[in-house]
């Protein structure tokens, strides 16, 4: 498969491979919105924007950015999205996040400037591996409830508030704020060990769409472009709804644009709503920081860290096997210009996407020009997306639950790693689950540096 270099541009090739891309990725755009916390058309409405501000300043052709599982997990837990939401709505809670990517943008762009996109390669092996795995325990904590309840996460909260959990609950909202992840893995917890609770219709659905999803492909013909199971999976889900008025959470009512909203470039109307700059700077996010910019800088900044070893392996694997050179401080940079612009939209910050970057190159895109044209789709196409509204939120929830469910029970890297190795990885990975992805990410660190430490020296004859 390996090449000599980047492929030669094409913009037929450049416009099919776009269009195909913009097909299968709607239903991922839907699910991680779940993740992040807000209303699931947001995902929609937010994605094109930031994406072809990527492709203005990426240098890789195959790469794809937009919300992955990721940012959405590390986003909700920096925010404590749950309890912000419950608190002062979604609409506060949009203009929260969206400040939360301008601040991620920025450190990406500084750190892009300084040259962070080299020392980011240096993070160790066993840190990357723990932390992604600790990630991926979060997203399916995220996914599980609109996966197995009928109400969703609303549900879940309320039995485990009623059951034996419910004084740790309250003991760690109350001593330990910021680890967030020790309620979400308690309530991943009940949620496995209590079927009986489970929607008689909404968890078979779930489970369903999951394995057909994570083996649909082999049954469908080789001409099919990859991610064809996630688009049939959601539209037979949406078909079920429809016919047969599913009791469980829907996407729902997605509003229409303004018509007098969006930009004019002259005879060009663009169809997309920006936030209102005051909102954004009116937002407490200091606040959510114990009213600390440091703190909220650092936290960025770790966002902004993680976000890009991301992009690091994405734009590796494609050198390594089709020749496409990459320039760290340029993609650092092109991330904090597609986190800005996701700020202004209404989105939470964006990285490297890997399934949708092999989609983009499987589909034989040949330029940046293949994700702008993606992004224009998304865009133009938002008045016609209202046919899913009635999506169950058990059949986008599965879309997340299948990219990450086996790399959780089967997590063959940590499981390979020994001595010290192990305790980093291991440590990093349960750090990670049981506070939030930037204090895991830390804890990495923490690890790496004592057992450095207490390694003994080796003598030099």
């Amino acid at each position: 498969m390996a090449t000599t270099g980047p492929p030669k541009f094409n913009p037929v090739r450049d416009i099919i491979a776009g269009t195909i891309m913009a097909a299968t990725s709607v239903p991922q755009l839907v699910a991680y919105a779940q993740g992040v916390g807000y209303a699931s058309w947001r995902g929609l409405a937010t994605a094109g924007p930031p994406l072809f501000a990527w492709g203005l300043a990426t240098g890789s052709p195959y790469m794809s950015c937009g919300v992955t599982s990721i940012t959405a997990l590390m986003a909700k837990a920096d925010l404590d999205g749950e309890s912000y939401v419950a608190e002062h709505g979604e609409e506060a809670y949009v203009n929260l996040v969206a400040a939360y990517s301008l601040w991620v943008g920025a450190c990406s762009a500084i750190l892009g400037l300084v040259g962070f996109g080299k020392l980011a390669g240096m993070v160790p092996t066993n840190v990357r591996k723990g932390f992604k795995w600790g990630c991926s325990i979060g997203v399916v904590a995220s996914a599980l409830p609109n996966g197995l309840f009928t109400k969703g996460s609303g549900e879940l909260k309320a039995k485990v508030a009623e059951s034996v959990f419910a004084g740790f609950v309250t003991f760690m909202k109350t001593n330990a704020p910021a680890a967030t992840g020790a309620i979400s893995v308690t309530n991943l917890f009940y949620a496995i060990t209590h079927p009986g609770d489970w929607g008689m219709i909404a968890a078979p659905l779930f489970v369903v769409c999951t394995a057909f999803v994570m083996k649909g492909s082999k049954y469908l013909p080789k001409s099919f472009p990859p991610g064809t199971e996630v688009i049939i999976a959601t539209a037979l889900a949406t078909i079920m709804s429809m016919k047969f008025d599913y009791p469980g959470n829907v996407v729902g009512e997605i509003p229409q644009l303004d018509p007098d909203a969006g930009l004019n470039l002259g005879p060009i109307k663009i169809p997309i709503s920006l936030l209102n700059p005051k909102d954004l700077m009116e937002a407490p996010l200091v606040e959510r920081f114990g009213g600390s910019y440091v703190t909220l800088i650092i936290s960025a900044s770790l966002f902004a860290a993680v976000n890009f070893l991301s992009i690091m392996g994405i734009a590796s694997g494609f050198e390594a096997e089709n020749g496409v050179k990459w320039s760290a401080p340029r993609e650092l940079i092109s991330q904090g210009v597609a986190c800005i612009t996701a700020g202004f939209c209404g989105s939470a910050p964006v990285s490297g996407s890997m399934s949708r970057s092999l989609v983009s190159r499987m589909a034989g895109t040949t330029s940046q020009m293949s994700c702008m044209v993606t992004a224009l789709i998304w865009i133009y196409m938002m008045p016609y997306m209202s046919v899913m509204s009635p999506t169950p939120q058990a059949a986008l929830s599965a879309v997340i639950m299948s990219a990450v469910v086996k790399s959780v029970i089967f997590p063959k890297d940590l499981m390979a790693m020994k001595g010290t190795d192990a305790i980093i990885g291991w440590g990093t990975g349960v750090g990670t689950a049981v506070t939030s992805p930037t204090l895991g990410f830390a804890i990495g660190l923490i690890l790496v540096a004592a057992t450095s430490a207490l390694k003994p020296k080796s003598k030099k004859d």
